[in-house]
């Protein structure tokens, strides 16, 4: 009963826009390199969620200022890619930037239809009614079922339900694919700061792994999937001692040569071949599983 009633108390907050900043503050010490980036990013975050969102990004990017090991080139992309990977599409994305087009002298207006699968949609939704719709969903076996949804600025009534589409990013961080999306985010970002601690020359491989998860539907549960399988097959357990491999980028990188497909099975045997080929770490090496 306590978590239905925070579940209340935070959707009744969101929707109130309490806590709110006024505007989102880059973190102190930022190259100014990395800065316009920054800077660019958050006004793009502001817009597709809120000023806190924004204020988020910079919260996470805050901790490899100064950080040894980071350079100029690499700060950049962590934070371009941050900043790509929070404004994940969704069909309340694609509404927003259907609407964006809407400028005088702007390109014609136009049809646009996206697939969807149902978990998707439902993904979309706060927790307390898409953990359930989900489990339905599963049940009856259609989750993966995809839907076609029309995104159009032809018509008034079509701009009208694009407007009633991207107001929903109100219910946005209450939503089951968000908290899929936080958790993936921070489980990257831990990534890269255990790379940086344990194996520096290989942390720009890691944070050029997020460009494996792209857009929305099937190719992206595939890149997702993916993700996991090169991390937990090849990084982590090099982090935690458990595997020797002495070209960790190079190994990441020719797993991520291996073209996608639904079951991961091709990916699954090249990351066994890869480790067949490491060195076994000395037993009794450090196995902490913090990844």
């Amino acid at each position: 009963m306590a978590g239905f009633i925070t579940v209340i108390r935070n959707t009744v907050a969101e929707l109130a826009g309490r806590s709110e900043p006024a505007r989102a503050g880059l973190p102190a010490g930022l190259p100014d390199a990395v800065r316009c980036v920054a800077l660019d990013s958050v006004m793009m975050l502001t817009g597709y969620q809120s000023p806190g969102y924004a204020q988020l990004y910079c919260d996470r990017l805050r901790r490899f200022v100064g950080r040894r090991g980071v350079d100029h080139d690499m700060f950049c992309e962590i934070a371009r890619l941050l900043a790509i990977r929070m404004s994940y599409h969704d069909a309340i994305r694609i509404a927003q930037l259907k609407l964006q087009e809407m400028v005088p002298g702007g390109r014609p207006a136009a049809v646009d239809i996206r697939r969807f699968r149902l978990d998707e949609l439902v993904s979309a939704l706060p927790e307390i009614a898409g953990e359930p719709l989900m489990w339905a969903l599963e049940w009856i076996g259609c989750a993966h079922r995809t839907v076609p949804i029309r995104f159009s600025t032809a018509s008034w009534l079509g701009v009208r339900r694009l407007q009633v589409e991207a107001s929903l990013r109100r219910w946005r961080l209450l939503s089951v694919r968000y908290a899929t999306e936080r958790a993936w985010v921070e489980r990257w970002l831990h990534m890269i700061d255990r790379a940086l601690t344990k194996r520096p020359e290989a942390a720009a491989a890691i944070v050029q792994t997020a460009t494996m998860i792209e857009g929305y539907g099937t190719g992206y549960r595939h890149g997702v999937a993916a993700w996991h399988q090169i991390i937990d097959g090849l990084a982590k357990p090099v982090f935690d001692g458990t595997l020797v491999i002495a070209d960790l980028d190079r190994a990441i990188a020719e797993a991520r040569q291996v073209p996608l497909d639904p079951k991961g099975a091709r990916l699954r045997d090249v990351i066994a071949d890869l480790r067949t080929r490491s060195i076994p770490a000395p037993h009794g090496a450090d196995e902490i599983r913090t990844g």
